[in-house]
């Protein structure tokens, strides 16, 4: 191929060395023509083979580009062919670069898509020079083939505003492509990610939790009793899928750590319809918590049958606080239940206090058999549970000498090999001085009166030799937060990058944090999570702020990351948030994480999610405060991590513990800043369900300050083509109707009737009913398929 250009070869190249540098500073902001961040395609691309490490193309995607370049060949004379091929194919590939949004000027979803990527001057004007009379062929603006006589003013219209990224120019710059396609940390180490608000509206969601069942849904429990039902598009069932708030022990002080606590489905949930759940009771005085099991309704898959409660296991509360709270089904069939020490300050009960007691089920990891329990006991002792011959304890218990473990999780284990597949992390709330994270393993002490973190504590009982307990693979001072809320290991398909990253938070400081394995050292590597700043989060529908009380994590039935939290944290106060936590660095190729949810009948009336959160504008260098270094810890049996240096948040009024806490003002984490500016009068956008392509979906358009829909009456080729030229597509393949493409619900209709020419700037200049004016429904919701290419070549 002959024409000066930036070829296969070189491009690749300079990509790959590119990609191998150190990281420098986060401000680039890789994203494809879908508003997505890039992918590793899953086998080397055959026709942009510079973007196969790399890119915003997968095979099928190459392929396509290959047939638009022989299409091109088989039309262009054969002398310019034969000069211009090679610019050709240049920029045909640049939808397939990690900064294709960037090159066709589409970060903004709602803004108007170039026909041709943004080139840099110098290689404008040289292709000017010779292959000026290409762009006829691979672009239908007409405005740019005016230009075509007048060199300047022709590359001046193909020029970006940001000349960074510019073509070829960003192939060599090196703040853009350093640490391209890894997760994106500051200078600090803090590692930066996103968030996708999932539910809201919420009392207290202390769990989040999915039935095992091949339907995807979501079940979040409140403190008060109530636990509701999410389908996977995350509308929510007006019905409640449980409540016992009548029979819950809360209150609505913020500090009261009573109440709903746990909940977990049976690993046969699809065929015994068995969940087991947590919750504090109490009778005047007296307190205890309970564990129960029920059955789901035999008429409604989304309800629980009340009236087949059975009570497994109450356990005495002597106070009100150190509930502890999870409940867990191993791999291998049996229930774990995580009981807190008791209560009060320091474990008082006893000579030696609850959790160091074997004969007490407080301050305890305990592992029961519940199956085949409709006859005889309600549940059995698993043979290999670790005290079962000694008569001195309970058999109940599996590990001991913990405070108030709050959340636990099992590892999946590696998508690929397996490697971590069961190992058990807990969060253990301190006393005085440090929050830990523990390995629970079978038989094992975790310390707890003896030792907080990796000090003593009762200093007699640390001396002992017989204690023989276990370090937690890493420790945090008060000074960093001051109630750990345990999490979970990464496992999901969608992020690539997180995978066997474990990450917690506190729900005192609002801290997000995360540990990584050495799997040669065993050693764990501390990193603070931050809210991405600068461009970083700036894709459609994601947020980079959340409410600093941190509740809970959970995975989905496909392993993906959330997290539950809170601006005000009273039992009673409607504040929650769900948010899923999101990459931006790479996704996973197009494709490779759908899910076919098992469909299930639904009675109750919906309530479609609608997002109230919003993205928020920081500026890029914000610089970090430090924070004194965690103690570090002895050498001991157990590898820990170096000591983090995480930034300091402000520091509570007074300290309180979980699932309520202090009285303030629930500021988000990572605020001000200044909301995305008004789109303009007329402006429309595409909404369209996950996996689909850019280009397709439900029309929604602007007019008098607030979104909506239109309707498809009269809705015909001219009006689509209206819409696909505002949003920079060359074509509309097609009209369509019925709510082809989801019902918009959450807005109003305020467009019906539309009649357009074809030629009109907006649909607000074609012939429709009014504004708001309409006699339709949902159902009828209008949509387009917009191309870049003539549909009928």
């Amino acid at each position: 191929m002959a024409g000066r250009r930036v070829g296969a070869g070189a491009a690749a190249g300079a990509l790959l060395a590119l990609l191998a540098l150190g990281a420098l500073r986060a401000a680039a902001h890789p994203q494809c023509l879908d508003f997505r961040p890039p992918f590793r395609p899953p086998q080397p691309l055959r026709f942009c083979a510079q973007y196969s490490a790399f890119g915003c193309c997968a095979p099928e995607r190459d392929a396509a580009l290959a047939s638009r370049f022989a299409a091109l060949a088989a039309r262009v004379d054969a002398g310019m062919w034969a000069a211009c091929a090679g610019y050709a194919l240049d920029l045909l590939c640049q939808e397939c670069s990690p900064y294709a949004a960037h090159l066709y000027d589409a970060e903004d979803p709602a803004t108007p898509l170039r026909t041709v990527p943004g080139l840099c001057e110098d290689y404008c004007l040289d292709m000017w020079q010779t292959c000026r009379g290409l762009f006829r062929h691979l672009s239908p603006d007409r405005e740019l083939w005016a230009l075509e006589g007048n060199r300047a003013k022709f590359c001046r219209h193909l020029s970006l505003d940001d000349a960074d990224y510019c073509f070829p120019r960003l192939l060599v710059n090196e703040n853009l492509n350093s640490n391209l396609g890894r997760v994106v940390a500051d200078a600090k180490g803090c590692l930066q990610l996103c968030l996708e608000e999932v539910a809201n509206g919420l009392r207290n969601p202390v769990a989040m939790v999915h039935a095992r069942d091949g339907t995807h849904r979501f079940f979040v429990a409140e403190q008060v009793g109530l636990v509701w039902a999410y389908l996977p598009d995350r509308s929510r069932l007006e019905k409640p899928f449980l409540n016992v708030s009548r029979a819950v022990l809360t209150s609505p002080w913020e500090g009261d750590e009573r109440g709903f606590l746990g909940l977990a489905f049976h690993p046969r949930f699809r065929h015994n319809g068995k969940l087991y759940v947590y919750y504090s009771v109490g009778v005047d005085f007296d307190e205890w918590i309970r564990i129960s099991e029920f059955r789901v309704s035999g008429d409604d898959a989304n309800t629980v049958d009340h009236g087949s409660e059975r009570i497994i296991l109450e356990i005495e509360e002597p106070a009100s606080n150190h509930n502890g709270g999870q409940l867990l089904f191993g791999d291998d069939g049996y229930l774990y239940i995580f009981t807190g020490d008791g209560g009060m300050a320091g474990d008082p009960f006893g000579k030696f206090g609850n959790a160091q007691n074997k004969s007490a089920l407080l301050g305890k990891v305990l592992r029961i058999d519940v199956d085949r329990n409709e006859r005889g006991p309600l549940y059995r002792i698993p043979p290999d549970n670790p005290f079962v011959d000694d008569p001195a304890a309970r058999p109940e218990v599996y590990a001991l000498g913990v405070r108030n473990m709050w959340r636990c999780s099992f590892d999946r284990g590696d998508p690929a090999s397996g490697a971590g597949r069961g190992r058990l992390f807990c969060g253990d709330v301190g006393q005085n001085k440090f929050e830990e994270v523990d390995l629970v393993e079978r038989g094992r002490n975790y310390g707890w009166r003896a030792r907080e973190g990796f000090e003593c504590y009762d200093r007699k009982l640390c001396a002992n030799a017989s204690l023989d307990d276990v370090l937690p693979i890493f420790a945090y001072p008060h000074k960093l937060g001051k109630s750990v809320t345990g999490g979970y290991v990464y496992r999901g398909c969608e992020y690539p990058n997180l995978n066997g990253l474990y990450i917690f938070g506190d729900f005192m400081s609002g801290r997000l944090m995360s540990l990584r394995e050495n799997p040669g050292t065993g050693q764990w590597r501390y990193s603070e999570i931050c809210m991405g700043r600068g461009q970083t989060c700036e894709f459609p529908g994601l947020i980079n702020n959340y409410y600093p009380h941190i509740i809970s994590f959970a995975e989905d039935e496909a392993g993906e990351l959330y997290f539950m939290s809170t601006g005000v944290p009273s039992a009673t106060a409607a504040h929650g948030v769900v948010y899923k936590m999101i990459d931006p660095s790479r996704r996973a190729p197009p494709g490779k994480c759908q899910i076919q949810p098992a469909q299930v009948k639904v009675r109750s009336r919906l309530i479609h999610f609608v997002p109230k959160e919003k993205f928020i504008r920081r500026p890029e260098g914000t610089q970090r405060p430090t924070a004194r270094a965690p103690t570090k810890a002895p050498r001991r049996r157990r590898p820990t991590a170096p000591p983090p240096a995480p930034t300091p948040a402000p520091q509570p009024a007074r300290p309180s513990r979980r699932p309520g806490g202090r009285r303030g003002s629930g500021r988000r984490r990572g605020r001000p800043g200044t909301a995305h500016p008004t789109p303009a009068n007329g402006a429309v956008r595409l909404v369209r369900p996950a996996g689909l392509s850019p280009g397709r979906g439900r029309v929604e358009v602007f007019a008098g300050g607030r979104w909506g829909t239109v309707c498809d009456d009269r809705w015909d080729i001219k009006a689509a083509a209206v819409v696909c030229r505002q949003l920079g597509f060359a074509y509309a393949a097609r009209a369509t109707k019925r709510a082809e493409f989801g019902e918009g619900r959450a807005l109003p209709i305020l467009l019906d009737d539309v009649r357009c020419a074809g030629g009109e700037k907006s649909l607000l200049e074609c012939a429709h009913a009014g504004v708001g004016t309409h006699n339709c429904g949902h159902q009828e919701d209008a949509g387009v398929v917009c191309s870049r290419e003539d549909p009928d070549l």
